[in-house]
């Protein structure tokens, strides 16, 4: 087995190195990568039915998008994501135990206890510290999960926090879960950086494991890869599945219902109604929306305003 440790903390580049490891490489891998605050949706998820997107826009969390499915998870400077990229003769094989039972040993030589949930996530005394997601290629398997050791669990809750209802659709939603600190159940305090080097230390320490360094030509194919797709607004937004959504917000005692039908992040339908606007604005509004990207700047040019508490309020 490989064992690789990212020192590219660009979310999109970390996802892309995946992709490329999973599709191009034959050898079974071991990864661990880092990325500052970051929301990664899941492959069949709807980006913005997941987060609180006037938080994250507002404190420059970037949102990404993984090709494994699952739902969402926070990654900052306190998170150690791993990954495990994995040879099988038949789908009959893959566990999601194969791959966390090795992350549940390493934990144990730390004192630490941790269970598997019911769904895919990792436990301490029942709070999660772990959630996890696959994606299968040909006869080979990417399995990646996060490590929560010192997060700022504050801010991971405010990134994720939505309100239910507004989008009505086929994404997987996700099963949001109590949260803590791996850091916090250690018997002796340790840095983050030495957990790191541990997790790395217990894989190298198996018969037949080597580190393995990527490749200026491997950096090279991969940064394509994170541009040419991970980056993209198509990628990361237009890639939810069809939705419709629906608001109904009263303001100064004046009210506006919006209905939009949305697909691949474009603005199919849309249908406002109420007196907040002045008709036929409310009118000329609803078709100057069609074909506009389900976005805060394409709302904001149509409504040719800086109100941001408007924009998030209603759309």
């Amino acid at each position: 087995m490989l064992c690789i440790q990212l020192k590219n903390t660009n979310p999109f580049f970390c996802l892309a190195a995946e992709e490329y490891l999973l599709k191009t490489f034959s050898d079974d891998i071991f990864m661990l990568w880092q990325s500052e605050n970051t929301v990664v949706v899941g492959k069949h998820q709807n980006a913005l039915g997941e987060i609180n997107y006037p938080f994250v826009r507002e404190n420059g969390i970037t949102v990404a998008r993984r090709i494994s499915g699952g739902g969402t998870v926070f990654h900052d400077a306190g998170n150690v994501n791993f990954s495990f990229i994995k040879n099988v003769s038949s789908p009959a094989e893959i566990s999601f135990k194969m791959f966390t039972e090795p992350v549940v040993e390493a934990l144990a030589q730390l004192g630490v206890t941790a269970t598997t949930s019911g769904r895919n996530d990792l436990l301490i005394e029942g709070l999660k510290i772990s959630g996890n997601a696959e994606h299968v290629y040909k006869n080979r398997v990417l399995h990646h999960g996060t490590l929560l050791f010192n997060s700022d669990l504050e801010n991971l809750g405010q990134a994720i926090k939505v309100v239910p209802g507004k989008y009505e659709g086929k994404a997987v939603q996700s099963n949001r879960s109590q949260v803590a600190n791996i850091s916090t159940f250690l018997p002796q305090p340790m840095e983050f950086g030495d957990f790191v080097d541990f997790l790395i230390k217990v894989q190298l320490e198996k018969q037949g494991n080597s580190i393995y360094e990527l490749t200026d030509a491997d950096i090279e194919i991969v940064s394509k890869l994170a541009q040419e797709k991970f980056i993209t607004w198509d990628w990361r937004y237009g890639y939810s599945p069809k939705y419709i959504f629906r608001n109904s917000v009263e303001i100064d005692g004046k009210t506006l219902d919006v209905f939009l039908e949305v697909k691949k992040g474009i603005i199919l339908n849309a249908n406002l109604e109420g007196n907040y606007f002045v008709e036929p604005y409310t009118t000329e509004l609803s078709a100057l929306l069609i074909g506009k990207r389900h976005f805060y700047e394409d709302i904001q040019a149509v409504l040719k305003t800086k109100n941001e508490a408007l924009i998030y309020g209603f759309f």
